[in-house]
């Protein structure tokens, strides 16, 4: 090999040294190459006043969430400009499990109780990422649909206080079974423990792909979503 050629290659080299360098450092710059892309806004969580109030329904169920005591969710998507609601907490974690939702989610609100003063109608600015919520399930204290709830805590002080007081399991939300939440049950009214009298049938409702949301179809059969 020749000087001239050794000079060559060895100067090709030394190029794509640097030119790899420079890789390296843009990547270091913005947050490394192989992240995903943190600077996308997470959307804050929607408040039920004014109009959205009056026109905000349940994804399964298509009824009113203002006719529906207890806390409530909202599940954003990406491409989606507004949320999809839930009249309970319950039914806001079981999209979260059903294979056939969408996974396209960007941001989980549900309701703060032990900000809340209103169990009825949780106030604006209760809400609070699902996430980073601790639950009571298995309680004495039922959601709007009348079904088993999962009540959301942004303290575990404040979930501990209330399971001493109605009974139950506090959960993160990863820990809360799908048989919870995707399973039958015995429909009861909101807030209390009492069942309900009415149709049989309206006590033995499940989460499937068929029927996705089952206190919802229960109280609505055949209800669109929104």
């Amino acid at each position: 090999m020749n000087a001239h050629l050794v000079w060559r290659v060895a100067r090709r080299s030394s190029l794509a040294r640097r030119g790899f360098a420079a890789v390296l450092a843009a990547c270091a710059l913005l947050g490394g190459c192989d992240r995903p892309d943190q600077s996308a806004a997470v959307p804050a969580a929607a408040e039920l006043t004014g109009n959205v109030a009056f026109e905000a329904t349940g994804y399964y169920c298509g009824m009113l969430l203002a006719d529906h005591a207890g806390p409530k969710g909202q599940i954003h998507l990406a491409q989606r400009d507004k949320p999809l609601w839930f009249s309970s907490v319950r039914d806001t974690v079981a999209f979260t499990r059903l294979p056939e939702e969408p996974r396209n989610i960007t941001a989980m609100y549900v309701n703060d109780m032990g900000q809340a003063r209103d169990w009825e109608h949780p106030e604006a600015g209760t809400w609070i990422d699902a996430t980073k919520a601790w639950y009571v399930i298995e309680s004495d204290r039922r959601g709007g649909m009348g079904a088993p709830e999962a009540i959301p805590f942004g303290e575990r002080s404040a979930a501990d206080a209330f399971r001493q007081a109605h009974g139950g399991k506090v959960l993160r939300l990863k820990e809360i079974p799908d048989a919870y939440v995707l399973g039958p049950v015995d429909l009861q009214p909101a807030g209390k423990g009492t069942p309900t009298q009415g149709d049989p049938a309206e006590h033995s409702s499940t989460h499937s792909s068929a029927q996705p949301a089952p206190a919802a179809a229960a109280a609505a059969p055949g209800a669109t979503r929104p």
